[in-house]
């Protein structure tokens, strides 16, 4: 069994066509392999996927290197994916499978509080992020993430979302008249996109046009 390190979690219908996007997205990763697979969704909302076949072996990494894995038990010195799960002056807290806090000088993103970086990178809430454990208690984010988000602020802009998927942020864009302000929609985690403007776009414009048909949290990265 492999537990993705991406969360679901909404209720009622938006949680079923959460699943049913899961699902298409487990099956674009492995359908083609010799794997029956059956998915569920843990207590804390992490969803789980039980394989089995000759090729079991093969999808399990494959969707371990697609999505990142909650594991029982964390190595010190070793990289792992968490979803952000709340913030204080001290530094922020992710969930792993368990809650891993990295300080706010591990955080490695620059001068200021932790929620004022949450607006210079548009960190929003469960979005998935790649740290490095440390049994002491002084875990980090990794270098590769935090050249992610390094990389975002050196871009066009980006308008962050969070509890849609990927095909409800594109529907929204396009419905609101702005199929020709963004270059893409890339996912971050199941229920955390980020929609890449094209260099025309203003991103607050952007938000403040889209914001009042996407129940959802709404962050900014302006270069």
């Amino acid at each position: 069994m492999v537990v993705l390190a991406t969360k679901l979690y909404v209720e009622g219908d938006a949680r079923e066509r959460s699943l049913d996007s899961l699902r298409s997205l487990v099956d674009n990763e492995i359908g083609d392999l010799a794997v029956e697979y059956e998915l569920g969704v843990r207590h804390d909302d992490f969803p789980s996927v039980t394989i089995e076949g000759d090729d079991a072996t093969v999808a399990r990494n494959v969707l371990r290197e697609e999505f990142g894995e909650i594991v029982p038990d964390l190595e010190d010195g070793e990289t792992y994916v968490g979803t952000l799960e709340s913030w204080d002056e001290d530094g922020i807290v992710l969930d792993a499978g368990q809650p891993v806090r990295i300080p706010t000088d591990e955080l490695g993103l620059g001068p200021g509080a932790p929620s004022q970086l949450r607006e210079r990178y548009g960190l929003v809430q469960h979005m998935p992020l790649q740290f490095v454990y440390a049994a002491d208690g002084d875990s980090r984010l990794a270098d590769e993430e935090r050249d992610r988000l390094y990389d975002w602020t050196r871009g066009d802009g980006r308008l962050n979302v969070n509890s849609a998927t990927r095909a409800e942020v594109r529907a929204t864009l396009n419905r609101a008249g702005h199929a020709q302000d963004y270059v893409t929609v890339e996912r971050l985690g199941l229920l955390e996109q980020s929609v890449v403007c094209t260099e025309d776009t203003d991103p607050p414009g952007l938000l403040a046009s889209v914001g009042e048909y996407l129940p959802a949290e709404l962050r900014c990265v302006v270069p």
